[in-house]
């Protein structure tokens, strides 16, 4: 585990949210699969290897506060079931290129980053996650297809 829990607090400050608007197309079908997932899931992290970046820059999609190069359609969809523990939702990429987040939240709104996950890995911790679908795309800030791999984890980023 790369952070601890107690780290998430200031992961958190590092979030962008935007306002809805017309963006990517959440309801296509998520190109590298979807889970569903209840808190206290194991494995932790769930792990899936995707292939980040995409031709539509976000920061014109969705807001000038995301970054990065996404797809159209999400890379990845996870449905969350949060527990009575009140443990936090990371979602974080690695990748040895520069790679950034966006994520459609169940409650409509767009969350960015860019390097909040250390380096240039990009990290999004929700303190308090809601019941619902989560969209994920795993873009890169140059235009480039680059590997990276999506963890998901309530223990911390990765």
């Amino acid at each position: 585990m790369k952070m601890a829990l107690g780290f998430a607090a200031a992961m958190a400050a590092a979030l962008v949210m935007a306002a809805p608007v017309s963006a990517q197309d959440w309801s296509e079908p998520p190109t590298y699969g979807s889970a569903q997932l209840t808190s206290g899931f194991a494995p932790d992290p769930h792990l899936v290897n995707l292939t980040a970046g995409g031709s539509i820059d976000a920061s014109q999609s969705i807001s000038g506060s995301c970054r990065g190069f996404v797809a159209n359609a999400p890379d990845f969809d996870l449905y969350f079931t949060p527990g009575n523990a009140g443990l936090p939702l990371a979602v974080s990429a690695t990748s040895n290129s520069d790679t950034t987040l966006v994520i459609n939240g169940p409650d409509g709104r767009w969350y960015c980053d860019d390097d909040g996950g250390g380096e240039v890995n990009p990290s999004i911790v929700f303190n308090s996650p809601q019941e619902g679908l989560y969209n994920i795309w795993v873009g890169t800030y140059n235009n480039a297809p680059a590997d990276a791999q999506l963890s998901i984890s309530e223990l911390g980023t990765f």
